[in-house]
């Protein structure tokens, strides 16, 4: 596993998806819809399939002398390595505009989602949609890249603009606030999240295990 996970970084994955991690620093972004960074995210690693599918990458993978669920686990291994990267850099980013620039009137004055702890959150929430219904879709047919982007687009602008619109509904105000003294909630809600995030990914990758066991490629 560890030797197809160097194959997965190494040749695998292009230049261009380490750069989209520089998208988590929409993290200081007033005014605008924050979450977008994580899409862009997501974009990087489908780049990264985009090039592994004109290259034959899961035919050279499954000649290799390993199994083809090891093949499918360093792809989802990947994928959440990259993931929880960026996850790293919005968490410390959301900390700096919570602790440094708590009061500062281009945040104050910004009726978007804020960095905090739901912001965090939801980012998680994007990538697992991305494990589930791009990567779990790909390997239904260890081809087809299209069909399951789309999906995930749909699926991914819609849980932006849910998380964009619940913190106006009146007593879900809490879930824009940068105040400590609101953080309880926000962070049971990023312990939740954590969990859906493991358990979406875990369950996706043993559900792509047993489809590309049954494809020929």
């Amino acid at each position: 596993m560890k030797n197809l996970l160097m194959k997965e970084f190494k040749l695998a994955t292009p230049v261009i998806t380490y750069l989209f991690i520089g998208f988590s620093l929409m993290t200081f972004i007033p005014g605008y819809p924050i979450l977008c960074g994580a899409f862009f995210v997501c974009l990087g690693i489908f780049q990264g399939y985009q090039m592994n599918r004109d290259s034959n990458d899961i035919l050279y993978s499954v000649l290799l002398p390993v199994s083809k669920s090891d093949v499918v686990k360093s792809k989802y291994l990947a994928a959440a390595v990259l993931q929880m990267v960026t996850f790293m850099f919005c968490t410390i980013f959301t900390f700096i505009r919570m602790i440094v620039f708590p009061h500062a009137i281009v945040y104050e004055n910004n009726v978007l989602m804020a960095a905090n702890f739901i912001y965090l959150s939801f980012v998680l929430l994007i990538f697992a949609c991305f494990n589930a219904i791009f990567i779990g879709g790909f390997f239904k047919t260890a081809y087809g890249i299209g069909k399951p982007f789309i999906l995930f687009i749909v699926a991914n602008f819609s849980i932006i603009a849910v998380a964009e619109a619940l913190h106006h509904i009146p007593g879900l105000e809490w879930m824009n606030v940068l105040d400590f003294d609101f953080m309880t909630k926000q962070v049971m809600s990023l312990v939740m999240a954590v969990g859906i995030y493991a358990a979406v990914t875990v369950i996706s990758c043993r559900t792509s295990c047993l489809r590309f066991e049954k494809i020929d490629v």
